[in-house]
């Protein structure tokens, strides 16, 4: 990674150990906006269709809200060329959705903006990347969406700034059902019905679902892999859906002010349906994937 290697975060203060990169020596952290200012937000009914997703009804996100979100255009995509998000994890590697390139293979015209939240209007502070490999992981189904992760390899690295910051996935050490503060982000379609990819970048604070509630009869049956999370309400209403596959959902530490990336959107069942939660794939479980696919050892040094 010409030097600008991964490490292995071995946090102190009761943080668990996670990705990050020589991005200022920290992942996860939110600069430019306050938390506390996020949790005076409201929020109306949001939908979600199945296979890639959206928020639908969220509120607009703030400049440097999520400074590791990132979009994955196509000049054949509809309307902004966006189709997929993404999490920057490193100063070169963008995590997302293996179903992301269902339709979109042809790397060679895939682009990467980062450091925005306007697509139309990213800023001087955005920065845009070609890409210059995809890795799906291997087992990847798209019948059943089981092993729905996917790795791009930008370029050439992007430089941190307060627009810019780099994503913590956590380690096995993290305790991820224990986190409370959970939020999704997108630039999907803002109501149950819009086809149209939102120009702003949307938020919204979702509820980790326990996964075998979440799998059981009256719910998904079945359907959810071990790898898999599930997030939203029991009683529907606020969910991703179309044009946010493949991006965050992150949840706050609890012993800190930085975020961790848990989970990637994946899938769904209907619109924000009662019981139909938002499924995204675990990070947590791809862990020692992900460290393997950019040539990191489990220590953080270069195999």
């Amino acid at each position: 990674m010409n030097g600008l290697g991964l490490l292995v975060l071995l946090t102190v203060a009761g943080l668990a150990h996670g990705l990050w990169d020589n991005c200022g020596g920290s992942c996860g952290l939110r600069g430019l906006v306050s938390d506390y200012g996020l949790m005076n937000y409201y929020y109306s009914i949001t939908a979600y269709d199945y296979g890639s997703t959206r928020i639908v009804g969220g509120s607009g996100a703030m400049p440097g809200a999520w400074p590791w979100i990132v979009s994955i255009q196509h000049p054949w995509a509809p309307d902004l060329g966006h189709f997929c998000g993404g999490s920057l994890i490193s100063t070169q590697w963008v995590l997302t959705a293996a179903h992301c390139f269902d339709n979109y293979k042809n790397i060679s015209m895939m682009s990467v903006v980062i450091g925005t939240t306007q697509l139309t209007k990213p800023g001087h502070d955005a920065r845009i990347r070609n890409v210059k490999q995809v890795l799906i992981h291997p087992y990847y189904n798209s019948a059943d969406m089981s092993y729905d992760i996917a790795l791009m390899e930008l370029d050439r690295p992007v430089r941190c700034s307060p627009y810019i910051q780099l994503a913590c996935v956590p380690g096995i050490t993290l305790k991820v059902s224990e986190l409370r503060n959970c939020w999704i982000a997108g630039w999907g379609g803002t109501t149950a019905r819009d086809e149209d990819l939102s120009d702003e970048l949307q938020e919204a604070k979702v509820q980790l679902i326990d996964v075998q509630l979440c799998n059981s009869s009256r719910w998904y049956s079945g359907e959810i892999h071990s790898h898999n999370l599930c997030a939203g309400y029991p009683e529907g209403n606020i969910d991703t859906c179309q044009g946010d596959s493949g991006g965050p959902l992150m949840c706050q530490d609890k012993n800190a002010d930085s975020w961790w990336v848990v989970g990637v959107t994946s899938w769904g069942r209907g619109c924000a349906r009662a019981k139909l939660p938002g499924v995204y794939t675990s990070t947590q479980y791809f862990y020692d994937w992900i460290l393997a696919q950019m040539g990191l050892s489990p220590f953080g040094k270069a195999s």
